[in-house]
């Protein structure tokens, strides 16, 4: 388990696990999960990510998460009222507006469950209905599904300005940036995410942040970020899923960040 010097890094990461590249078998998603929930590490939200097409096969399993976040890939949402759903994400048809269908399932979502609707980086959206939070995908199986550092620092600053929530997912592997020479790609880090959140909030320039592939510089910037600053932070990127609960733990530990606990 660990200990945290601030709440910059408290409950920051969803369990992925059922999501590629991991891409674990139901059991074995949920024993990882219950092993980790046993042993209360606070980096990771507990909250197990999961397909709403894979509800039924989640409902065969002796053991329920104590949060899931349902990830809807059907064409409706099935009813959760039975699971401990607390997040529904999705994705909009088209990227040119939130649509009908999106904003009736805002409405219609049983209270204390969140809504998070994804979009590309590059598009802002001006038509987001209170209470709804964004969802911003950081990579995926190729390139080009990685943003330029430009665009993902526009959506952030897009989220600051308009007080909107976001969730992050897909291709944040390690804490800081690197290059991944099988795709030919620089992967975001996901400290660098989380400071670029920060600089956005101290009205700084997050680009430099984003493309920053320094570790030592990383770790200086967050030890010197205040409390203040973190809280903003956090309630800006509410979490980021990950396909590993381990990985995210193993980074911070090896950059000093966090600290075992006894």
């Amino acid at each position: 388990m660990t200990s945290f010097p601030t709440t910059l890094f408290t409950a920051l990461v969803d369990d992925a696990g059922l999501f590629p590249p991991t891409s674990l078998h139901m059991s074995e998603a949920l024993g990882r999960h219950e092993r980790d929930q046993e042993r209360g590490t606070r980096m990771l939200t507990h909250r197990f990510l999961c397909p709403a097409s894979r509800l039924d096969a989640l409902r065969r399993e002796p053991f329920t998460p104590r949060r899931i976040g349902l990830i809807v890939d059907t064409e409706e949402v099935p009813p959760f009222d039975d699971l401990p759903v607390d997040f529904v994400e999705v994705r909009p048809n088209d990227d040119h507006s939130l649509d009908h269908a999106v904003r009736e399932l805002h409405t219609s979502l049983p209270p204390g469950v969140r809504l998070f609707v994804e979009v590309p980086p590059r598009k802002h959206f001006s038509d987001v209905p209170e209470g709804v939070g964004l969802k911003v995908r950081c990579g995926g199986p190729e390139a080009g599904d990685f943003p330029p550092a430009e665009q993902l620092a526009g959506f952030i600053r897009f989220c600051a300005d308009n007080d909107i929530p976001f969730k992050a997912t897909a291709g944040l592997h390690h804490a800081v940036r690197h290059f991944d020479p099988a795709l030919g790609v620089d992967r975001h880090g996901f400290l660098n995410v989380l400071l670029a959140v920060c600089e956005t909030v101290e009205h700084r320039d997050a680009v430099p942040v984003l493309r920053s592939a320094d570790a030592g510089h990383l770790v200086r910037l967050a030890r010197s970020v205040p409390e203040e600053t973190a809280k903003r932070a956090r309630h800006l990127m509410v979490s980021y899923g990950s396909c590993s609960t381990v990985t995210p733990i193993e980074d911070m530990l090896t950059l000093g960040l966090i600290e075992e606990e006894a």
